[in-house]
């Protein structure tokens, strides 16, 4: 997605162009997913939150900046748009975790923790979900999508020092569960 020009097909869809949205998608649907399953707290949502993303890039695409990158523009868009179902989510769980108390001791959190099995990176996902949002975010677009981390600071709207922040505690975490695991071996070619 990173090199496919899109400008021309984003002008018509502006314009309310049914074709050139179709093109868009189409061009996108593969990064888009695959960024919400890194990121998706839950398998299956990944479906609404795609739902949501194209629902707010149509709606939003009056702010995108043709000198700027589409790419890293929508994977900000697409992070954003997780958060905000996370933060949804984070709400409902709350009200019911609420009601359960009035009746029952409430469910472990850990039994609402879903993992996502993608491709080749079967043995980092599993730990990876463990992650806080904001440090999964950063390394989903550091080491996922090839993001520098002044990128990152750009897409997440997050000074440069936090982003470094965040990669460092996150893969210090990452390097503590892999070695609890026994998953981490000398010169396993995992990058940190």
């Amino acid at each position: 997605m990173k090199d496919l020009d899109l400008t021309p097909w984003l002008i018509r869809m502006s314009q309310g162009d049914e074709q050139a949205f179709q093109v868009v998608y189409e061009s996108t649907r593969d990064h888009a997913y695959r960024l919400i399953s890194y990121l998706a707290p839950r398998k299956e949502d990944i479906g609404d939150i795609m739902s949501e993303v194209y629902f707010e890039l149509f709606r939003s695409l009056n702010k995108y900046d043709p000198e700027q990158s589409f790419a890293s523009w929508f994977s900000g868009l697409i992070v954003r748009q997780v958060r905000n179902w996370k933060r949804k989510e984070w709400r409902l769980f709350r009200i019911t975790e609420k009601l359960m108390q009035s009746t029952t001791k409430s469910s472990d959190p850990a039994a609402e923790l879903r993992l996502t099995a993608l491709s080749d990176r079967l043995d980092l996902l599993p730990i990876l979900q463990t992650l806080p949002l904001k440090f999964k975010e950063v390394i989903v677009l550091r080491y996922y999508q090839d993001c520098s981390l002044e990128d990152i600071a750009e897409l997440l709207k997050i000074p440069l020092g936090t982003v470094k922040s965040r990669h460092h505690h996150a893969l210090k975490h990452l390097r503590r569960r892999f070695d609890q695991q026994g998953l981490r071996k000398e010169g396993d070619g995992f990058v940190y």
